[in-house]
């Protein structure tokens, strides 16, 4: 990565080499001590030194936004929704600077990082739409001179919780409808893609606070999860945490949340099947099986990791699928050409060998890859895509 590529981007992301990891609003702090590097996937270059969040930075993060909410709810939905409205216009000026920064970090080949930039600003344009169509029903009553009416009310500060595949737009779903029903959020990103937050939330302040919005609507903690990641789904301020991430997460912040009666939104593990039959058109679900398998170097929740083929028309498709793998473009992900980035660290490449050795100790048969490439810039994160023939209970 040229260093005048990524000072580039950090300087129009507002990023520097050492950065604190707690911010409502306009300031940033932290005071645990406890830094986290955050290398490329791609190349293993320190990229910036972020410290951490610790209990009490945490605490000052919802305190600030609990007051904030005080003002926000009172603030017209259709007002809440312009202010939306400009941050997604300031998306749309960082997009290009803010997409690099996502492969960079994440390692997403540059067409998803910029796509998902684009996630980000949809959202904000539906939002906006949504801010002036909050409504509720007026229904008969059985009472003669009565109506029944609902409403619907702010619910107040709410946690969002995101992983590394997507680090900028699961928060960006979460927030721009948060947002416009007047909650302030508090965003805990993941630990393996801080710097993608520090940007969003660097983009966002500047909107609230040219609007005069108090800090404390727009909240992030960089924390590990065993602390700061603990205390945010056992607080009772946090009426609502939506979580995404492994299953195993899942189970544990549907039980925290669940116990103190908060509510929650999960976006957890798959095991996604796609179902080929005789009849269907092959150049299209070859595509579709191709992309969802490839894409994001298989680093998603939604990524296809089964194929059930009709015996009619299996050879045919897995011999092109094998053909299609074989072509894959491996590399750095700012490259244009590039089809498949890094896996995001060693940990999710060592989780890669001991998913193909189970499926061969299974009875599985290496169609194609199954391999750890030898690091081309200086990591060990990059795999082939692999396939693998077993049977149906595997």
């Amino acid at each position: 990565m040229a260093k005048q590529e990524k000072g580039r981007i950090f300087n129009s992301l507002g990023l520097k080499a050492e950065l604190p990891g707690a911010s409502c609003g306009g300031n940033w702090f932290a005071s645990s001590g406890d830094w986290i590097e955050v290398h490329s996937p791609t190349t293993n270059e320190l990229l910036a030194r972020v410290e951490q969040a610790n209990e009490a930075d945490y605490d000052k993060v919802v305190g600030e936004a609990a007051k904030a909410f005080a003002f926000w709810r009172a603030v017209p939905a259709p007002r809440r929704g312009e202010v939306v409205r400009q941050f997604g216009a300031a998306l749309r000026e960082k997009k290009d600077a803010l997409g690099r920064l996502v492969s960079l970090e994440m390692g997403k080949i540059l067409t998803e990082g910029l796509g998902e930039v684009q996630e980000m600003i949809d959202v904000c344009d539906y939002a906006v739409g949504l801010s002036r169509t909050l409504s509720g029903p007026t229904l008969q009553s059985e009472r003669p001179m009565h109506r029944m009416m609902e409403q619907w009310h702010p619910l107040g500060p709410i946690g969002v919780i995101s992983a590394f595949n997507f680090p900028v737009a699961v928060w960006a779903w979460n927030s721009a409808l948060a947002w416009v029903c007047g909650d302030p959020v508090i965003w805990k990103p993941s630990s393996k893609a801080p710097l993608c937050a520090i940007a969003c939330q660097n983009i966002a302040r500047e909107v609230f606070k040219a609007n005069g919005i108090p800090e404390g609507v727009s909240c992030v903690v960089v924390g590990r999860g065993s602390t700061v990641g603990e205390q945010l789904i056992r607080d009772s301020r946090l009426t609502l945490v939506s979580a995404t991430g492994s299953t195993k997460m899942g189970k544990r912040i549907g039980e925290v949340v669940g116990a103190r009666l908060g509510r929650t939104i999960l976006e957890l593990g798959g095991n996604n099947a796609l179902i080929i039959s005789e009849k269907a058109d092959l150049t299209g679900a070859l595509a579709s099986a191709f992309f969802g398998a490839v894409g994001t170097a298989g680093q998603r929740c939604t990524s296809t990791r089964r194929l059930i083929i009709h015996e009619k028309v299996y050879k045919t498709f897995l011999d092109k699928m094998v053909t299609n793998y074989r072509k894959v473009r491996i590399g750095d992900p700012l490259n244009p050409k590039t089809l498949m980035g890094p896996l995001i660290d060693e940990d999710a490449v060592i989780d890669y060998e001991r998913a193909v050795a189970a499926a061969l100790d299974q009875g599985g048969r290496l169609v194609y890859g199954g391999k750890v490439l030898k690091p081309p810039f200086g990591r060990r994160t990059f795999v082939l895509p692999t396939l693998i023939e077993i049977r149906n209970d595997a």
